[in-house]
């Protein structure tokens, strides 16, 4: 389908969010951006918070790269600068947010706290409410009324109701919102539908590209919500993101190298397309290779990153791979930088254990074993600061993070330290991480630079 883009005018954006986790706003939010894309409308998607996986679902919706925005670890001026520049890309933005509304990092500073609330208030683009009413009747108005006047600054616009029993149970609804919550838009209600689902894993969404009837489901749910939505009334609700001035924020992580080689496939595609974007903005040219079907790293580049993803599915692969392993080799040998984050860290190390206990040798370029022989989730976000000067930037440069993993450390060093770091809150978490000459690495996310007040 071809879009129209409509030259010189600012895009304008909405907040998909609910209550609570599991109403069903990752599946409303495909189904909108395929049905949008599908009807010719030029559309772009962003997600709040840390996340990898809805993401790359995202992108699959509407073969446009989404963007992470995420009012914790991003200075106000990196979300300027990423929404602002969404704006001027396509007609409309559709956000999906993370958790309930107004769950995030607990802070004093609501505008900061890492919710969805405070993207809202940030962007001001409206909020539309996805309330899984199952088990409800005129509850779901109270619910919708008090979520839209609990916090000064965030634009409710009005709801979806999902997963309702029936054309009765509808007519309910609507009467309770006449009633309860009038100024709030019933945008439709969406009945159960148990053939639209999303299989999961235990970092979340099964990967987008391990999806073999993605597409199958994506035109459903297109046509799912095309039929019970009121699509115009939500595209009326829409807000242009204001224009700006251009700003002076420093890039998001400074770029490795000149020539950057970047690790893609199932086993490492944990990578923020800002990241990279930025990297490339700055002059850095990217290649891309697989480790999981035995490519090296391009020998010509100068620098190597190994982001997350899921390592430990594909651990005995990985560690038959020499053409792949012989490159990393190669690279720390002429003393080119190496970064590995979370599964790239892993790769990095000495062994990896699978979940069947199995062990599988890795790299060995820093001393780590880690296992998922027992699991154990490790999740939050971080504030870091570097411990020395290394491939990342000068000694005690500090960055905006977040953590997620289920990996063991079965022994860590010894070795030089590459984060110091802290919870959300400000507690010392003390070392993490490893240094050794050029290569580096730890279980820590880089989303951004500190800002410089450190709110």
């Amino acid at each position: 389908m071809t879009t129209r883009r409509l030259s010189g005018v600012p895009g304008s954006g909405l907040i998909i969010a609910a209550p609570s986790s599991g109403a069903g706003k990752t599946l409303i939010t495909l189904g909108l951006l395929r049905h949008l894309r599908e009807t010719g409308i030029d559309v772009i998607s962003a997600k709040t918070g840390p996340d990898y996986i809805d993401p790359a679902f995202h992108t699959a919706a509407t073969n446009r790269p989404c963007r992470n925005l995420d009012p914790w670890a991003m200075r106000e001026e990196t979300l300027g600068e990423l929404a602002g520049d969404m704006a001027a890309k396509a007609d409309d933005i559709v956000c999906e947010g993370v958790m309930g509304l107004f769950d995030g990092a607990v802070q004093s500073d609501d505008r900061h706290d890492g919710s969805t609330a405070a993207l809202a208030e940030i962007t001001g683009w409206p909020v539309v409410l996805v309330i899984d009413a199952s088990k409800q009747a005129a509850s779901a108005a109270v619910l919708a009324k008090g979520f839209a006047t609990h916090r000064k600054g965030v634009d409710v616009a009005g709801v979806i109701f999902n997963r309702v029993g029936g054309a009765r149970h509808v007519e309910i609804l609507r009467e309770a919102m006449k009633k309860i919550a009038p100024d709030l838009e019933v945008f439709g209600a969406l009945p159960r539908n148990d053939a639209l689902e999303l299989p999961s894993r235990h970092l979340g969404l099964v990967q987008a590209r391990e999806h073999k009837d993605l597409e199958v489901l994506l035109d459903k749910a297109a046509d799912w919500i095309g039929e019970h939505l009121d699509i115009a009334a939500m595209r009326r609700a829409m807000r242009p993101w204001p224009v700006r001035p251009k700003s002076d924020a420093p890039l998001l992580i400074p770029p490795l190298g000149q020539k950057i080689a970047v690790a893609r496939d199932d086993a490492f595609a944990f990578a923020y397309p800002a990241v990279l974007e930025g990297w490339r903005g700055a002059g850095s040219e990217l290649s891309f290779f697989s480790p999981l079907t035995n490519e090296a790293p391009d020998p010509n580049a100068d620098a190597i990153y190994l982001p997350g993803g899921y390592p430990e599915l594909h651990a005995g692969r990985i560690s038959a791979n020499w053409d792949f392993m012989d490159g990393l080799q190669q690279a720390a040998d002429a003393s080119k930088p190496i970064y590995g984050e979370c599964g790239g860290y892993m790769v990095l190390g000495h062994g990896l254990t699978d979940a069947e206990g199995r062990r599988h040798p890795m790299a060995g370029l820093l001393p780590l074993e880690t296992s998922f022989a027992k699991k154990r989730l490790h999740i939050g976000y971080r504030r870091v600061a570097l411990a020395k000067a290394g491939p990342l930037g000068g000694a005690r440069t500090r960055f905006r993070a977040h953590e997620f993993h289920f990996a063991t450390v079965v022994e860590e060093g010894p070795g030089l330290p590459l984060f110091r770091a802290e919870d959300a809150s400000g507690r010392e978490l003390g070392e993490t991480g490893l240094a050794d000459r050029r290569v580096v690495g730890s279980f820590i996310h880089l989303i951004d630079l500190e800002r410089a007040d450190g709110a």
